[in-house]
This record gives structure tokens, C-alpha cells and sequence, in this order.
């Protein structure tokens, strides 16, 4: 699984609602009415690792009252990395030197282990002296207690809380908990559907956890419990209805690629408009997990839905 593209995609569906859940003094300044824009993929060359990063959520905004405009850069990470405070400040040199624009960084680390502290700063330093240091945000989710946010109106909330500091026995709790706030909070189909591919990701219920959570589900009052039925995904209901192992994989697979296929078009309806019935077409012909994924992969490299598709 690519992770820090499942979480791209995650924020950038709801970025406001990423930024009012852990910067509320942030979202209070920025001018929400005058949009949000996602500039183009930025390549950057590490000389010293012989690698290429791409930076990819990189979102310019307005400032209330203000003709000023910020850059809010959030780079998730899924692995601990010793370098990450060295290539981070990299990155933020290279966006203030192309786009001449305030960045503000947001490191969010969503790795299972170490538990301890990440930095939350780098210096450079020459004959004992600081020469420069570069401060950012750090959104580390293993030392998150889940039920810290257990009843924020916030979608964001109710995905990340699958990814947050929790015991094994609490598994199925937190899963129905994200579906339940979910529940709550009325999406449109196609963001319900990003928020339970995301749950379903991260938390994938053995059989012992599957009927703590058919217990923990049947407890919850007769309104919530229909209510989260509506948004459960089609493998869930097998699931719990059927509870044959063969009906769970099988529907966990065609509702993972549904959901590809729904973060693509909405992805690229961003980047190039609505697709017309022969690109929804071509789109809704697609068959593989694979194949949407590469198409993911090139959303931003192409300038049209023929361009993808070619």
C-alpha cells in the first residue's frame, strides 16, 4: 500500500477541515472564501542521497483582510527517518526560493513505531554557531490518544483516529467509533466512501475483533446503529450478515477499487473538470487496482483527461 498517498489524498479532500482539527488558530486566519489551490508537483533532487522526492501537497491560501498569501506545506511520512529534519528544511528552502511566498511546514508522521518524540526542528550549524533554524509543525499520530477526538464534528478526525495511539483490545472500538462519527456528519457518498476505504485500511478486524465489533455494534443506540448501517461498505455488511471469510475478501476488494476509482475522478475533476460520459466511461471501465493506480501515480504529470488516459 502506498501510504503517504492514501494520506495525500486524504488531506487533500479535506484540507480545511485537516487544518481547523489540529491549527485552529491557523484556519482562523486564512481567508477560506477565497479558495484553496494545490500547485503543481514539485521534483526535488537530494545531490547527497542520489534520490528524488516529489512534493505534492503543497497548498497556496489567502489571509483574511489581507492580499497576502501563505503556502501551507504538509508531508506525510510513514516511515522514521533519522534525515527527515535535514530533507524537510530542504524542502522548505526550495518552495521559499521558487514561489517567494511564507510556507508554513506540517511534518505528520503516521508510522506504527518508534513512539518517541520527533524532532521538531533543524539546525544548521558552523564553528558553534547557528547559522540558521527551521522550525515546523509534527503530527504524530502513535502518541495520539484516540479518544482525544472522539467527538469532533470532523471527518478528518474520524479517519485519523484509525491511525492513533490505541491497545489491541480497543481495535474494534476505534473502528466502529470512525464509522459512527461518520455517521454523523452527512457526507456526499463519494468523501463518505474515502473515509471507510481509509478505516478499512488501517484497521483490518481478525475474526475475534470482527464479533467484538458486531457486539460493540449492536449496542449503540437503534438510530445510530441504522444510520452507521447506511455507511458501511458493501464487505462490512457481508460481513456481519453472512460472516463467511470468502464474501469479506472479495467485497473488501471490489470496494477498494471503488474507492480508487472515486479518488481519481475526484483528484482529477480538481486538476481538469468534471469528465464528460466518454472519459466517465473509459474511467468506469477499468477493472484493476493496478491500473487506477498508475493513473494516480500520473495525475499530476498531464494536463487532460485524454492526456491520463492515452
Amino acid at each position: 500500500m502506498d501510504h503517504d498517498h492514501l494520506f495525500k489524498e486524504l488531506i487533500a479532500a479535506f484540507f480545511r477541515e485537516f487544518i481547523e482539527l489540529f491549527f485552529p488558530d491557523v484556519a482562523a486566519l486564512i481567508d477560506w472564501d477565497a479558495g484553496i489551490v494545490f500547485l503543481d508537483k514539485e521534483i526535488f533532487t537530494d545531490i547527497s542521497l542520489g534520490e528524488k522526492h516529489e512534493l505534492d501537497l503543497v497548498a497556496k491560501v489567502k489571509i483574511q483582510g489581507d492580499e497576502a498569501f501563505i503556502l501551507i506545506h504538509t508531508e506525510p511520512q510513514s516511515t522514521a527517518q533519522s534525515f527527515f529534519p535535514e530533507r524537510f528544511y530542504k524542502y522548505f528552502m526550495l518552495l521559499t526560493i521558487k514561489y517567494h511566498l511564507p510556507v508554513f511546514p506540517i511534518a505528520l508522521f503516521s508510522y506504527d513505531a518508534p513512539k518517541r518524540p520527533e524532532p521538531t526542528h533543524y539546525e544548521v550549524r558552523c564553528l558553534g554557531m547557528t547559522v540558521s533554524r527551521f522550525d515546523y509543525k509534527v503530527i504524530q499520530l502513535n502518541r495520539i490518544p484516540w479518544r482525544r477526538f472522539l467527538n469532533q464534528a470532523n471527518p478528518v478526525a474520524s479517519a485519523l483516529m484509525a491511525k492513533m495511539k490505541m491497545t489491541q483490545q480497543e481495535r474494534p472500538r476505534v473502528k466502529l467509533e470512525c464509522l459512527r462519527m461518520l455517521a454523523t456528519l452527512k457526507l456526499d457518498p463519494a468523501r463518505s466512501r474515502l473515509i471507510g476505504v481509509f478505516a478499512d485500511s488501517y484497521l483490518k478486524l481478525t475474526g475475534a475483533e470482527m464479533k467484538a465489533f458486531e457486539r460493540d455494534f449492536a449496542g449503540l443506540e437503534p438510530a445510530e446503529r441504522e444510520a452507521t448501517m447506511e455507511l458501511m461498505t458493501s464487505w462490512e455488511r457481508s460481513g456481519m450478515e453472512k460472516g463467511l471469510e470468502q464474501g469479506l475478501e472479495q467485497g473488501l476488494e471490489k470496494g477498494l477499487l471503488e474507492g480508487e476509482r472515486r479518488s481519481l475522478i475526484r483528484t482529477g475533476s480538481r486538476r481538469f473538470g468534471a469528465p464528460d460520459q466518454t472519459i466517465q466511461a473509459r474511467l468506469e471501465a477499468i477493472s484493476t487496482s493496478d491500473e487506477l493506480g498508475r493513473l494516480l501515480d500520473r495525475l499530476f504529470d498531464v494536463e487532460s483527461w485524454n492526456d491520463l488516459l492515452a
